[in-house]
């Protein structure tokens, strides 16, 4: 057994753990509410023996212990939990932002103005209804025409809206990828304070990894991440498969503008060649969005599909090839559904009044320079001269009501020894001659010189049957949602499936969200019985800890009174 003075040793490492477990416990205590605090376990461990006999000349070495003393202190975390509540967060973000996305659009279309966008295209169909009683009513025409731009004027805001929110988006991302930014700076500058913290093997930097962790956290909510720690201390990450923090830093993801819409994309600056115009994407927004690849994770991915990467337009949405470019990405696709039903608004109810039919060429027909305008034999479409109402002065070729602000109807030919009026066909490759929002406008003529409405025929006799024509487009089942819709509809049904797309997209994501919530909340239970701190268990341990200090105290108390009956004794 020690003598009197080793003892006194002893009962003071007993004073010392137990005052330190006391103060870990405390601080456990004090951040119980603290967000990413990880809980401190003190692990105790016995201090030198001293041996006080030659091991070879006896099997009894007489040891002596010098008391107890502290381990380590535990930073209590699970690799595991956290590396699932990481997927499942990011997982949940990139939900969350498509709902958001979804919910917003469909709030823009049912509350445009305080009143349905479907109000307009029902008032236009109304004022056409009157017009078939009365086409050379004046005022039933100038009721067409003023509900004619509301409608485009409706749309026109609608689509405006659209394209704002897709710049709000946008903004959102810059500011996400500023932000990522910022966290792969701080996690290497901490990961450097760590492993200086560290170095000695004496201490753990606990505030530093609670922050660290934290902060990665945060970041698994933008990306796919993967994360790794080495011996010494040191987090590396991966991000989208790339590394992003690694032992001299981290690679900073730039953001390029797109030179025709303006939208944002991130890149990676270190793969990169600025000067050449060459980029790697740290997102690919057109890949295969599956849970079972890990490719719906991160809200700067989702956002990016919501936006789209254009503004949409009705040619969007007429063949399979076309609509897989704005599938999903729902700012975009609610954008060319919306252009789309403009346009077969417009397109037929200019076709009812202006009807075209198909004719073929007999001659070559030739510009003042010998060139071919139109070659024999060639099918066009001119203007239907013995089926098209004309204006009260009987003028042709007769005044459309929907007009494109940079093309003519009809452009006049003399084509095989009489006069012809060719209909300017729509031209992809020519945005003038689209009659999309943008490039409409109701007919100035028209609103100047009412008598010019085409409500007559030739032989000058009220036109019913053009009123009737226009009527009847609004019962025509021609419009699909998307290529691969079975079931046409008419104009007013098609806002009401575009309005169901979008309620049915919603569903899903929020459907989604709801399962991924509990699904994290879940997950950060199961984190927090490893990393949080109990309160009940913490007064537990306090407790246990203050019995400790009081026993050594009283054990040290002991034998000082021996120490000092010993030395009393002597005198």
């Amino acid at each position: 057994m020690a003598n009197g003075f080793g003892s006194l040793y002893i009962g003071a490492s007993g004073l010392q753990s137990a005052q330190n477990a006391l103060n870990t416990t405390a601080n456990n205590l004090a951040n119980v509410n603290t967000e990413g605090y990880v809980r401190q376990q003190v692990v105790f461990s016995d201090k030198r023996y001293d041996v006080l006999r030659d091991p070879t000349l006896r099997v009894n070495t007489h040891q002596s212990g010098t008391g107890v003393g502290i381990g380590d202190v535990v930073h209590a975390r699970d690799v595991f939990l956290d590396k699932a509540y990481r997927l499942e967060s990011g997982r949940n973000a990139f939900y969350e932002a498509c709902y958001e996305t979804t919910t917003y659009v469909e709030d823009l279309l049912q509350e445009l103005d305080g009143e349905e966008f479907k109000t307009s295209v029902e008032d236009l169909w109304t004022s056409f209804q009157e017009l078939a009683k009365t086409p050379a009513d004046s005022v039933t025409q100038n009721l067409v025409l003023q509900k004619s731009e509301l409608l485009l004027s409706r749309a026109q805001t609608l689509y405006d809206d659209l394209k704002e929110y897709q710049g709000n988006i946008d903004l959102q991302i810059n500011e996400d990828v500023n932000r990522v930014n910022e966290i792969g700076e701080k996690i290497f500058q901490l990961n450097l304070e760590i492993q200086r913290v560290e170095s000695n093997k004496m201490e753990t930097a606990m505030t530093l990894r609670d922050e660290r962790d934290k902060l990665i956290d945060e970041l698994a909510t933008y990306a796919n991440i993967s994360v790794r720690e080495d011996e010494l201390g040191f987090v590396y990450v991966s991000l989208e498969a790339v590394d992003f923090i690694y032992e001299a830093g981290y690679h900073a993801i730039g953001i390029r503008k797109d030179n025709l819409t303006g939208f944002s994309n991130p890149y990676w600056t270190h793969m990169s060649d600025d000067k050449k115009k060459q980029y790697v994407d740290v997102f690919n927004p057109e890949e295969t969005i599956s849970s079972e690849m890990n490719t719906d994770v991160g809200s700067i991915k989702a956002k990016m599909i919501m936006r789209g990467n254009d503004f949409g337009i009705y040619s969007d949405l007429l063949t399979a090839e076309r609509y897989s470019d704005v599938q999903d990405e729902v700012v975009m696709e609610t954008e060319a559904r919306v252009d789309l039903l403009i346009h077969e608004i417009v397109t037929a109810v200019n076709n009812a009044m202006c009807p075209n039919e198909d004719y073929t060429v007999q001659q070559n027909v030739l510009d003042a320079n010998g060139n071919i305008i139109f070659a024999a034999g060639q099918s066009i479409k001119i203007l239907d001269v013995a089926n098209c109402a004309r204006g009260e002065d009987g003028q042709l070729p007769p005044q459309e009501v929907f007009v494109r602000q940079g093309m003519d109807r009809y452009t006049e030919f003399e084509i095989d020894g009489k006069t012809v009026y060719v209909y300017n066909e729509e031209d992809s490759a020519n945005s003038d001659s689209i009659y999309r929002l943008g490039n409409l406008e109701v007919n100035e003529n028209l609103k100047k010189v009412i008598t010019m409405f085409p409500a007559y025929t030739e032989n000058k006799a009220v036109d019913f049957k053009m009123a009737e024509r226009v009527v009847e487009i609004w019962n025509v089942q021609g419009m699909h949602i998307n290529p691969s819709d079975k079931y046409p509809c008419t104009f007013q049904d098609f806002y009401d499936k575009m309005i169901g797309k979008l309620g049915t997209d919603g569903n899903v994501y929020k459907s989604s969200v709801d399962t991924l919530n509990t699904t994290t909340e879940s997950l950060e239970n199961s984190r927090q019985q490893v990393l949080g701190v109990s309160s009940d268990e913490e007064l537990g341990k306090l407790i246990k800890y203050q019995s400790a200090y009081n026993a050594s105290s009283r054990y040290m108390t002991v034998i000082a009174q021996m120490t000092e009956l010993i030395v009393t004794g002597l005198i």
